[in-house]
């Protein structure tokens, strides 16, 4: 597949996740490529993403795996839908918390059981001489990165990409990092943010500590 900055990050969070985990929150899931990743762990997963298009080819690409293995896909919309308190273990929310309100953390926050994890995969737009910094560094690494995708995918086999034929829909973040970070600090006490590359943050919080 060409070089995606999300997916490059999901070893990363995948070690989030807590052990003994049974039940998982993918919000923004897309295509459902990460909530698929978490099914294979033997997770239950629920899936949400406010693209009906997007739902529906999650669903078909998820047509191979075994039922209950399978991410129970859902067209909804993190601000709307009422989430189950207390109930997910992990919640990941990958490329789609600028999409929305950051306040909806709150939400998401309180639909951790105790000792779960929340972890945001963010987007910030350049606003200071570090958020520059950072992105001239990534430039070249973005670059190289993208060759080598894209030098592995015409070696593949024609019809061995999997390629998903519906992308999700792209928004431009607005939240400079310096405010993520202030309102995080309210809204999730003692969560973690480190800027990572390839325009992103990550974002961890542990329910109880």
């Amino acid at each position: 597949m060409p070089f995606d900055h999300n997916d490059h990050y999901h070893r990363l969070l995948l070690r989030q996740v807590p052990r003994n985990c049974g039940a998982a929150l993918d919000v923004g899931c897309g295509t459902g490529r990460f909530a698929r990743r978490l099914a294979h762990l033997g997770i239950e997963v629920d899936a949400i993403d406010p693209s009906e298009e997007a739902i529906a080819e999650a669903r078909a690409l998820s047509g191979r795996i075994a039922g209950d293995r399978s991410p129970r896909f859902q067209h909804a919309n993190a601000t709307e839908i009422e989430l189950p308190k207390a109930h997910y273990d992990f919640i990941s929310c990958l490329a789609s918390i600028h999409h929305m309100p950051f306040d909806t953390v709150a939400a998401l926050r309180d639909a951790l059981a105790p000792g779960g994890v929340l972890v945001i995969l963010g987007c910030y737009p350049e606003k200071t001489r570090l958020d520059w910094a950072w992105s001239l560094a990534t430039v070249p690494v973005n670059a190289v990165a993208r060759l080598t995708a894209a030098v592995a995918d015409k070696l593949r086999p024609v019809g061995a990409t999997g390629r998903e034929l519906v992308k999700a829909p792209v928004s431009q973040p607005t939240m400079p990092l310096v405010q993520i970070r202030r309102e995080a600090a309210v809204l999730l006490p003692g969560c973690g943010i480190r800027r990572l590359l390839f325009w992103r943050y990550l974002l961890v919080f542990r329910n109880g500590g």
